[in-house]
């Protein structure tokens, strides 16, 4: 298969409108194919089985990586608990680690 220049994917995408996804929606698409992902485990694929629970090492860090993200942003701990109905300690503890 010859080479491609990288360009040229670049010129078929650039001009591509991006279709904007609400939050709300996202996450409702990613629970959506979570429960998939159990039906279809649950279904005889005993092997996947630990593919989904390494999901769980992923997710707690996309967690992580987003409130780093809005305590760098100037969110407190108290608006980073508010939406997760906890404490601002609780949350504290849980990610604040060295840097709270």
């Amino acid at each position: 298969m010859p080479e491609r220049d990288c360009t040229d994917n670049q010129t078929l995408t650039s001009n591509s409108p991006r279709r904007v996804v609400e939050n709300d929606q996202y996450a409702a698409f990613l629970q959506r194919a979570i429960r998939a992902y159990g039906r279809r485990i649950a279904a005889g694929d005993v092997e996947a089985l630990a593919d989904a629970v390494d999901l769980i090492d992923e997710l707690d860090a996309a967690i992580a990586h987003a409130v780093n993200g809005l305590r760098a942003q100037g969110y407190s701990w108290t608006d980073i608990a508010r939406p997760l109905t906890i404490s601002r300690q609780a949350a504290q503890q849980r990610w604040g680690g060295e840097n709270a």
